[in-house]
């Protein structure tokens, strides 16, 4: 495992610099100039000289490999300065935005807490709600539990998260009062009436998010259980004397969740895309947030930055996904 681990590694330093290359060019060739949003009052040397200090004269393979240094290197050498105070990355220039000509690495850190708060604890509800649902669905398939469940996945489903928040803010913050309409990003939790006002103000995008993963989590469940429910292994199983519990939950639990690890590992990346629509109803102060003014303002450095973070998560959740095939198949080796 650990020589798999170690191959998938190396492999993947490829692969992240040729969607880094793509992710750069796609961007950097785009139409646009960050110098059209500058006051008409400003002079044309002013913009020369601002365009020149942000590299925006020099060719495009010196400019993505700046920015390849920077993001690599110059930038976790920044971090381990702010954590342990090295003084390793002294001097160093970093990758600015065009709007804040501020680090956009110090400003992704500021905003990642609020989205990890809200994307983190929506996955882990979801993931806790839709695999027993989904296991017991299964085990009682047609039953008025399995229809009532596989009713409200599908609206969940197909309701979208835009949809689905505007209405549950009528409901519950307008008309109700039971939640606030928007996220207070300001709240510092101090105190366990400060935790109480932080989980008020989650519960109402949470519920949104986690309706949606579980509504795919329980049906990926449901039909990978059904699968293995009629395998020859189970009515072996059976044959043999053990429990039906034993059966259930250890056998066909440990082989129905092959494939929906993967669906759990690959869908957090895309969840944290979704909760850009999210944080947007919510007015949560996130990196999908972040995204939205990014693209608006024409900021190709923050741009790049947080869709090569969506393409590093994707990567590292494949990988992920490989490891626990190993762990949940005694089967499979890649050794």
């Amino acid at each position: 495992m650990l020589t798999f681990t170690f191959r998938r590694l190396l492999t993947a330093i490829p692969t992240l610099l040729f969607i880094s290359l793509v992710i750069f060019l796609l961007l950097d060739l785009a139409p646009g100039d960050p110098m059209a949003q500058m006051p008409l009052t400003v002079p044309d040397e002013v913009k020369a000289r601002m365009r020149e200090a942000l590299g925006l004269g020099e060719p495009i393979h010196i400019r993505y490999w700046k920015w390849l240094v920077q993001f690599f290197w110059v930038e976790p050498l920044h971090l381990l300065d702010a954590m342990f105070g090295t003084g390793f990355a002294e001097g160093s220039q970093r990758i600015l935005s065009w709007q804040t000509r501020s680090p956009v690495v110090d400003i992704v850190m500021q905003r990642m807490p609020q989205t990890l708060w809200v994307v983190g604890t929506a996955y882990v509800v979801a993931i806790l709600i839709a695999i027993p649902v989904g296991i017991y669905s299964a085990y009682r398939q047609y039953s008025v539990f399995d229809q009532a469940g596989t009713f409200i996945t599908m609206v969940g489903f197909s309701v979208p998260p835009f949809f689905s928040g505007v209405l549950v803010i009528i409901i519950f913050a307008a008309q109700l009062g039971w939640f606030p309409s928007i996220y207070d990003t300001r709240l510092v939790v101090d105190s366990w009436h400060d935790f109480g006002l932080q989980v008020r103000q989650m519960f109402l995008p949470v519920m949104v998010l986690a309706l949606q993963i579980t509504s795919q989590l329980s049906r990926f469940m449901r039909a990978s259980m059904l699968d293995n429910l009629n395998q020859d292994y189970v009515r072996t199983a059976r044959a043999k004397g053990l429990r039906e519990k034993t059966v259930v939950l250890v056998h066909v639990l440990r082989n129905s969740m092959i494939p929906v690890v993967t669906v759990i590992a690959l869908g957090v990346p895309s969840i944290f895309g979704g909760a850009i629509i999210t944080e947007q109803v919510f007015k949560v102060n996130g990196i999908g947030q972040l995204l939205i003014t990014a693209i608006q303002g024409n900021d190709l450095p923050m741009v790049q930055t947080l869709t090569f973070i969506f393409a590093v998560l994707i990567v590292l959740f494949n990988l992920i996904a490989d490891v626990l095939y190993g762990m949940l198949d005694p089967r499979i080796r890649y050794d």
